[in-house]
């Protein structure tokens, strides 16, 4: 079996192009063109850069004796208030810190009804805002 048998590779492909077509005894090269190669360059950047970042974000950081994601030290956090300073998860807050940089006690007290006031960039001493939290 070390010859190889011209005739019946032939008929093989043959009857393989007569019951599947004709592109499945094609050479997969003779349809490549530089376009395509081009294409398959960039789709293969777009791949290799994120599986970097997925392993990126997996990396460990030590901070303070403890292992902690590289996600969660690059994510910004919008839970402190900028103008009384109080650490809130309170989804209302969420609403007032993304529209109005405040919680929804400081809007209560220093925005409502003042909007253009406070978006004009005017904004409550500290000794004030930690005056009307207590």
């Amino acid at each position: 079996m070390t010859e190889k048998d011209y005739n019946y590779i032939a008929k093989v492909e043959k009857a393989i192009g007569d019951k599947y077509g004709e592109e499945t005894i094609q050479n997969p090269k003779a349809g490549w063109t530089d376009e395509k190669e081009k294409e398959h360059i960039e789709q293969s950047k777009k791949f290799y850069q994120k599986t970097y970042k997925a392993v990126e974000a997996k990396d460990k950081v030590e901070v303070d004796g403890f292992l902690i994601s590289k996600k969660l030290l690059n994510r910004d956090s919008k839970r402190l208030c900028p103008v009384c300073e109080t650490y809130s998860f309170n989804k209302k807050d969420d609403l007032y810190m993304n529209k109005f940089e405040c919680c929804y006690s400081c809007y209560i007290q220093w925005v409502e009804s003042r909007e253009e006031r406070w978006e004009s960039g005017w904004r409550p001493e500290k000794i004030e805002a930690s005056k009307g939290k207590n």
